[in-house]
């Protein structure tokens, strides 16, 4: 596996929100339930989870209870808050349409499900993406090769200037290096992560 460190100045940063849409992999603890993971292992405040994601979608299905709904291997969780119109009162977690969809709203499964260390991705949309994406990337996301050789191809000088430091596998190289390394070559998940280029003391 490879690891990519990078250090990014905060307007920049928000480039990186882009692969959020496409959905990168988060490792965790799985088998257990939407709030265990991102709330006692991925620091998501359940404040957050209960008031601000409105619509939670885990694979394609609406979700109402996010203490019964289990996330498990190669799950997609996609995350969104408040959606405009009759479609967003539809989906909304918990909300008044909830009973009229009750053929499509995710369920969990009767049979149980082993708990362990595993992968699952996440989506995020409107304004979780400003506010979740920076947290998720300073714990570290898993992104597919292509999508990072997509990612970085053709970005522009002020772009790379953002970039404060970058390390591979711990080997620090040029910022300008990242837009010629060949992603792809790489068979596996790239282990990606951000943080914020620190503020003045």
């Amino acid at each position: 596996m490879t690891q990519l460190d990078l250090t990014w100045d905060a307007e920049g940063m928000a480039s990186f929100f882009v692969l959020f849409q496409r959905g990168v992999r988060v490792k965790a603890r799985i088998g257990l339930s939407i709030r265990e993971v991102l709330c006692r292992q991925l620091d998501v405040t359940d404040d957050y989870l209960d008031n601000r994601l409105n619509t939670i979608f885990l694979d394609g299905k609406p979700v109402d209870d996010t203490d019964s709904a289990l996330i498990t291997e190669g799950s997609v969780l996609a995350l969104s808050a408040s959606m405009p119109g009759f479609a967003g009162a539809a989906l909304r977690k918990g909300g008044f349409y909830a009973s009229m969809r009750n053929t499509i709203t995710h369920s969990a499964g009767e049979s149980p499900v082993k708990a362990g260390e595993g992968f699952f991705t996440v989506k995020l949309y409107n304004m979780t993406i400003p506010e979740l994406a920076p947290h998720f990337l300073a714990l570290g996301v898993w992104v597919a090769p292509d999508a990072l050789d997509e990612f970085f191809e053709g970005r522009s000088k002020p772009f790379l200037e953002g970039g404060k430091t970058v390390r591979i596998d711990g080997r620090e190289i040029p910022v300008d290096e990242l837009t010629s390394i060949p992603w792809s070559d790489r068979s596996d998940y790239v282990r990606l992560r951000v943080t914020p280029e620190p503020g003045p003391a």
